[in-house]
């Protein structure tokens, strides 16, 4: 009688198997290490960001508020390794952005989120004369429109709906627009970028998007990222007051990056609509979050 002998092999001892296990231990270790480096990056890019926004905000005239954002889409940013170091919310740097200051026009910005928060609730439509104030005041920055909207529907229920955004309150007293933060108006942006809340409707978001990017004063944040990347586009909107000059924006980069950035500056002996400071912080920021060295060494950073 002849006896037949079993044999089997281990999946270890599959030649087939052995290759894709090992295939898959060294894209996980590549995959680590890309992680790793990217880590290391971010990590000196927000020491970097928080030393220079410390040295610009020590006198207490400036608060600045950055905030990184996914990339476009498709975009030459949009890579696993790119996003793991500028990812939504992954470098999110403050410096003096709970100090109120004056909003100046910036304040429309919430005018605009009220208005679109009442849309959504049926209590305001578009007429032709609404869409033509609204327009001046973002794109010129008229004063207008936005003090109509306040007395037809009230400083208080303005207040009350900025309040239940989480965003700092009251903005209004009287007639005045007396008081926000860089990070009120950075979480405004959020919300304005990411098409939620008040902005959950895509049209009208990408209206007052348009409308930012066709805002006539961009001396500020629109000059200062234009230095270090001509390829930018900038929705912001600028507020001006005596000694007061604030820019708020939404930034894109040449290459798809996208981040927000709020620069509020007063005193400094600078006049209204000097925003030579701002265009220097603006550009300083561009250039340490995004610079063609950013992130590689730790440095020291004098104020502009």
């Amino acid at each position: 009688m002849t006896v037949g002998l079993l044999f089997w092999r281990s999946a270890s001892a599959d030649p087939v198997v052995g290759q894709q296990n090992q295939s898959k231990t060294a894209t996980a270790a590549s995959t680590n290490t890309v992680a790793t480096a990217a880590t290391k990056q971010r990590t000196i890019i927000t020491k970097n960001l928080q030393n220079y926004l410390k040295q610009v905000t020590a006198d207490g005239d400036a608060s600045v508020s950055f905030y990184s954002l996914a990339a476009t889409n498709n975009s030459a940013a949009a890579t696993t390794k790119n996003q793991l170091v500028y990812g939504d919310g992954k470098i999110n740097v403050e410096s003096n952005a709970t100090t109120s200051e004056t909003p100046a026009s910036t304040y429309k910005l919430f005018i605009a989120a009220y208005l679109f928060h009442l849309r959504q609730s049926g209590q305001f439509s578009w007429t032709s004369a609404n869409r033509s104030g609204f327009y001046q005041m973002i794109v010129n920055s008229s004063n207008d429109f936005p003090l109509s909207i306040r007395a037809e529907y009230g400083t208080a229920s303005i207040n009350a709906f900025i309040k239940s955004q989480g965003w700092t309150s009251p903005v209004f007293r009287n007639e005045e627009a007396t008081s926000t933060t860089s990070q009120s108006l950075r979480a405004l942006l959020q919300n304005l970028a990411a098409g939620t809340g008040a902005f959950s409707n895509a049209q009208d978001q990408q209206y007052l998007l348009s409308l930012m990017k066709k805002q006539i004063y961009r001396a500020g944040i629109p000059a200062g990222v234009a230095t270090v990347d001509q390829g930018a586009t900038v929705a912001d909107k600028v507020g001006f007051l005596d000694d007061v000059n604030n820019d708020a924006a939404i930034v894109t980069t040449s290459t798809g990056q996208r981040y927000i950035l709020v620069i509020m500056t007063h005193g400094h002996n600078q006049a209204t609509l000097d925003f030579s400071r701002i265009k220097a912080i603006a550009a300083r920021v561009q250039q340490i979050v995004y610079g063609t060295n950013a992130g590689t060494e730790l440095k020291n950073y004098s104020a502009d």
